[in-house]
């Protein structure tokens, strides 16, 4: 009933309605709910839930924190190792869901269809990831979900401190923000 209200409440503030399924992420900073969307993306909520389902974001951490911008996790352990992902998947940013703040979407590489187990929340409207053309700069980034609960620990995230550990780990949150467990409500 709890999650029904929270939906509710989602629709009623955002005018979006995704009636999709529910996970819970548990960080070392606080609970986050997100509702995903599997009538707009299929199989990147498939995928989602097939890391969910293996327990993989257990113990990572967001890697990659961006004030006013984004978090970024789900690709590397607590020891900063990048964990064994399964392959990539087709790009689903043209789904028209937009990267709103709130949302939940698939990190990749300049490669449009590279988004394996990474994700980000947006910690602001970011009109620039949105899906604008079919190059690889202007196909955006797959929204997926969008948060229900918890906003307030996501925007904590976004405040923690950060430092440059390696090239690949540049905007790394200090103290670490580890990602618990992540399930399927």
């Amino acid at each position: 009933m709890k999650q029904f209200l929270l939906a509710i409440s989602f629709l009623l503030l955002t005018g979006i309605a995704y009636a999709g399924p529910i996970v819970e992420m548990k960080t070392n900073l606080g609970t986050i709910k997100i509702e995903l969307n599997e009538a707009k993306a299929p199989q990147t909520v498939s995928n989602f839930l097939t890391y969910v389902d293996q327990k993989f974001y257990d113990g990572t951490v967001f890697h990659r924190v961006i004030k006013n911008f984004m978090i970024q996790g789900g690709g590397y352990d607590k020891s900063d190792n990048r964990k064994e992902t399964l392959g990539s998947i087709r790009n689903e940013a043209a789904n028209g869901l937009k990267n709103s703040k709130g949302t939940i979407a698939m990190a990749r590489t300049n490669v449009v269809d590279s988004a394996t187990s990474q994700f980000f929340i947006n910690l602001v409207d970011n009109n620039s990831l949105d899906h604008y053309g079919n190059s690889s700069r202007a196909y955006g980034y797959a929204v997926f979900g969008q948060v229900i609960s918890g906003m307030d620990v996501v925007e904590k995230i976004g405040q923690v401190k950060t430092i440059k550990k390696s090239t690949l780990l540049r905007n790394y949150p200090e103290p670490q923000v580890v990602i618990e467990s992540v399930r399927k409500l």
